[in-house]
């Protein structure tokens, strides 16, 4: 099989398992040890996680590692597995859309994540900007004959969560998420992922009214992956959760050791 036909069927595959009701369950690996656990352990892709690959090279998550270093990493873990790999790229590096896709091609990456945040700006990026430049990376991967899977992330919840918003507070958001996500399944992405969305109300609204597939992380508070899909979900994907209570874990046993 040529290394065009192999990368195509892999993206194929990836987007074939991304059924609404029905979703696939993405364990996020952070290195090369970590992403052949996760096939081992049965599931059928692997995605990574920038948190845990960024804190593996000694950086800060949110493109506080060079954007080259974080890719030279998902290009080990998807020369490692003999699976599809989906590249959590962050906001893309900053680089043009050709040259993202480009790069994402050379390491066999079948799909991505691009976040709407604007890490140098701080906040969200302008949601017809963030489309054109999605548009931008759907056209450069067509024109390439790359079949790559865009699942564009909608940070609307983001900040909201991590300040500790009160119970109920997610529902008043959901209308500009939904037009974040809708604009963005209009340029071209195969999936948005409303990262944080996990109140069943707002959720159940989000994903009756989304034009496409969904993915959400399942933090501690979400339903259970049975109610994430009866809500209709398409992806569960475990982000740096995983990551995290590996290093904690790790943390309890040298703590023991000491003692």
């Amino acid at each position: 099989m040529s290394a065009l036909t192999e990368i195509q069927s892999r993206c194929d595959l990836l987007r074939s398992l991304q059924r609404p009701g029905d979703p696939l369950l993405l364990p996020n690996a952070w290195d090369v040890a970590t992403a052949r656990a996760v096939v081992t352990a049965g599931f059928p892709v692997v995605a990574t996680t920038s948190g845990g690959v960024a804190a593996t090279l000694g950086y800060e998550d949110h493109e506080g590692a060079p954007g080259e270093e974080m890719l030279a990493a998902a290009a080990r873990i998807a020369r490692g597995v003999e699976v599809p790999v989906t590249v959590d790229a962050e906001a893309g590096y900053g680089m043009e859309p050709a040259e993202l896709v480009a790069a994402l091609r050379s390491i066999g990456a079948a799909g991505c994540n691009l976040e709407d945040s604007d890490h140098a700006a701080g906040g969200l990026r302008d949601p017809d900007r963030q489309a054109d430049w999605l548009r931008a990376v759907r056209q450069a991967a067509s024109e390439d004959g790359y079949p790559l899977v865009i699942n564009a992330r909608v940070d609307v919840f983001l900040g909201p969560f991590l300040a500790g918003a009160a119970p109920g507070a997610q529902e008043e958001l959901v209308p500009e998420a939904l037009r974040r996500a809708n604009a963005y399944l209009e340029a071209g992405v195969d999936c948005v992922f409303p990262i944080l969305l996990w109140e069943t109300e707002a959720l159940r609204r989000f994903t009756s009214e989304v034009r496409g597939p969904v993915n959400v992380v399942p933090v501690p508070q979400a339903p259970s992956l049975a109610e994430l899909a009866a809500l209709g979900v398409a992806r569960v994907s475990w982000g740096v959760l995983l990551h995290g209570a590996a290093m904690a874990r790790f943390a309890d046993q040298l703590a023991s050791l000491r003692e």
